[in-house]
């Protein structure tokens, strides 16, 4: 048997493995596996959510093994459901190699580039024609396709579902036997896709890859899976008071699993913290300073997450204004439209934001709420727009 190293790396934090008697043998002849990671960069930026499987990727690696990642930029340009209802949209070929610049550039803040081997689909897709289309999906009947969840459901509620969705799982599975995968690695929303390069090898004489299933986080809403479409997500690249800010704002009934999925922790320490939230010996909030605070040390460093901790309590807490204010905004004219002030700084997006801020009393300039978009402004004070936007005002004719 591996030893408990192994075991806690394989077991921890994993909704299931496909299929562990297998996977612990390939475990025990102690060659380094070929462990498949692939990516749709569909959206450029990474979040938590996708940091579950990233950290375990990276546990893999610390026993010796290798990743190969497939960027999906044919995959891509046809959209996975993914579970959800309906398609996500096709994007171009530009679109997809300037997210997956992005993606690459924050998948190696957790994932060690020394040992990760990068792959382009269109590195083989690219070499497709016609037959080879056929070929492949004389492999799989339409039955097949429809076992598939997400598949079924819609063809069942009179959804369309459109040819070029069904090839999705088959390039994905031909990705499998392109590498010569060894173990796949995906969400629990990837089962089907998974198990269907499991059969394609199989087909072509290879050994079936093995699967593992990640865990699906839950985002800040405390009700989907952290997706940045519906807005619940905590990106990976967000300014360290605003990853406080939101990783304190998540339901306390996601603590156990926050902490279990993306931070280390012995056996001990989590049975610890269990205990704690069960016998209500704690208070939620302490338990929560401490996650924030680890999740923006790891990708902040531990300055940043030590000013975002100090920022938080000021203003959450204190209700003051945090130490450093990072926003600034000169002006000329005492008088000035707020809503101009805040679209130019960039804290919200649109006019229509700022103005359902206002009408929401949630836009301050030195704690008193503003109701009118005509404001007088004086150097020196502070503009707050929603919890944690902060702008400091300057009157330029002071600037020397």
């Amino acid at each position: 048997m591996p030893d408990k190293n192994v075991l806690n790396v394989l077991r921890k934090g994993i909704a299931e493995v496909i299929i562990e008697e297998e996977m612990l043998k390939l475990l025990e002849t102690g060659r380094p596996l070929r462990l498949k990671q692939g990516f749709d960069p569909s959206r450029p930026d990474i979040h938590l959510g996708h940091v579950v499987g990233l950290r375990k990727l990276r546990q893999f690696q610390d026993l010796g093994h290798q990743v190969i990642l497939i960027v999906g930029d044919w995959t891509a340009q046809i959209g996975d459901p993914s579970g959800e209802s309906i398609t996500r949209p096709m994007l171009t070929a530009e679109e997809v190699r300037s997210n997956a610049q992005t993606y690459m550039e924050q998948f190696f803040k957790v994932v060690d580039k020394e040992k990760t081997r990068v792959l382009w689909q269109s590195e083989w897709f690219g070499k497709f024609n016609l037959a080879d289309v056929l070929q492949l999906t004389s492999k799989f009947t339409v039955a097949q396709m429809l076992a598939r969840e997400d598949f079924n459901k819609r063809f069942t509620g009179g959804q369309p579902v459109t040819i070029t969705e069904l090839l999705y799982p088959l390039l994905q599975a031909y990705d499998s036997v392109v590498i010569n995968a060894d173990v796949e690695f995906g969400g629990t929303d990837q089962k089907f896709n998974c198990l269907m390069g499991r059969e394609l090898q199989k087909i072509k004489g290879q050994t079936p890859q093995q699967v593992i299933l990640m865990p699906l986080l839950v985002g800040t809403d405390g009700v989907h899976k952290m997706s940045k479409s519906l807005g619940n997500y905590i990106g990976i690249t967000e300014i360290p008071a605003d990853m406080f800010g939101k990783v304190m704002s998540i339901p306390d009934k996601l603590l156990l699993d926050y902490f279990e999925l993306l931070v280390d922790l012995t056996e001990e320490e989590f049975a610890g913290i269990k205990s704690d939230l069960e016998n209500d010996s704690i208070n939620p909030m302490n338990l929560k300073k401490r996650l924030a605070r680890t999740l923006v040390e790891q990708f902040h460093g531990e300055d940043a997450a030590a000013l975002a901790e100090s920022n938080f309590t000021r203003v959450f807490q204190d209700r003051k204004a945090p130490e450093e204010i990072e926003t600034t905004f000169q002006f000329s004219d005492e008088k000035a439209n707020i809503v101009e002030v805040m679209l130019s700084t960039g804290i919200v997006k649109s006019k229509g934001e700022a103005r359902r801020l206002i009408t929401q009393g949630g836009v301050q300039i030195d704690g008193v709420k503003i109701t009118s978009e005509t404001v007088s402004l004086k150097n020196g004070s502070i503009l707050r727009a929603g919890k944690r936007n902060f702008v400091r005002l300057i009157d330029k004719d002071l600037i020397k």
